[in-house]
């Protein structure tokens, strides 16, 4: 698993990436009240605006951690947002992406470096 600055964790599921937010990240966020996620087959470039979450404290938004092509949704978030503060690296997940090489995402953070980042 990778990390991002932006707390979303990055793992790869056969030849997809799949995209959600860390512990930490739904921590801070508090109760997930709503998600809008993407369509399925909507092409993304790296920090564009992909989702957006809202908690009882705010709204953020979730980026395209790298160029690709969505190519599968959550929907279960729509009807159970929640899922995302209980299970935020499982159950939680956003989206699934393809993306042209997947040795992009060794520019990432692995778990003790996120760990060393959030301290």
């Amino acid at each position: 698993m990778k990390f991002t600055e932006q707390h979303e964790w990055l793992r790869v599921e056969d030849d997809l990436v799949v995209v959600g937010i860390t512990d930490h990240a739904a921590e801070q966020l508090g109760d997930v009240v709503f998600v809008d996620l993407p369509e399925e087959g909507t092409t993304v470039s790296k920090d564009d605006e992909v989702v957006v979450i809202e908690s009882v404290k705010a709204a953020s938004d979730i980026l395209a951690p790298l160029d690709g092509e969505i190519v599968e949704v959550n929907q279960a978030l729509t009807d159970a947002p929640a899922k995302v503060n209980e299970d935020p690296t499982g159950d939680g997940w956003f989206f699934k992406m393809k993306i042209e090489d997947l040795s992009a995402l060794d520019e990432f953070m692995d778990e003790a470096a996120y760990r060393a980042f959030i301290d």
